[in-house]
């Protein structure tokens, strides 16, 4: 799809269009709508992490918490969206070795309980051992740093989604 294309579209074409790039949070794209017409992918991006940045921090804590955990029960259940599973595949966590697996385990584990949601990171460039130590530094944080953190990593993941699904 091009961005003409989406530029065209009504509300509801839209959302269906750009509801999954934030993680089961069409609400979203429905916010973004209303800037329409974008001159760029930059615009389009930048509105739709200006209307996140803008709900509250219940809307924000309810769209980190749609997120799935990296190699977590989702990701062995087959349950993850396609954009997370060709994410979390391509950064080699469907192939982690039992001592990997375990690791990330109890970082997922430790993490959540610490924050209330789960770890986040755009995931590419990253190779397995690479997640793993930004997973540890990161689960010693304050719950507002990683908050923030996790905010700025859904904006990466978003600008990656988008830059997939629009042709220039």
């Amino acid at each position: 799809m091009t961005l003409n294309e989406l530029n065209r579209l009504d509300r509801a074409g839209f959302v269906a269009a750009l509801g999954g790039i934030f993680e089961h949070s069409p609400w979203v794209a429905e916010a973004g709508f209303a800037a329409r017409p974008f001159a760029s992918i930059d615009a389009l991006h930048g509105a739709m992490v200006a209307a996140l940045l803008s709900a509250s921090d219940t809307q924000k804590l309810a769209l980190l918490r749609a997120h799935p955990e990296l190699a977590g029960k989702a990701a062995l259940c087959g349950e993850l969206t396609p954009d997370s599973t060709r994410e979390q595949s391509g950064a080699g966590l469907a192939a982690c070795s039992p001592s990997e697996f375990a690791q990330i385990t109890e970082l997922n584990a430790r993490y959540k309980a610490k924050f209330g949601f789960p770890f986040i990171l755009a995931v590419k460039g990253y190779d397995r051992a690479g997640i793993i130590a930004e997973f540890a530094r990161r689960v010693e944080n304050d719950r507002a740093s990683e908050f923030a953190a996790c905010l700025q990593q859904v904006a990466k993941i978003t600008r990656l989604r988008l830059d997939a699904l629009l042709t220039h």
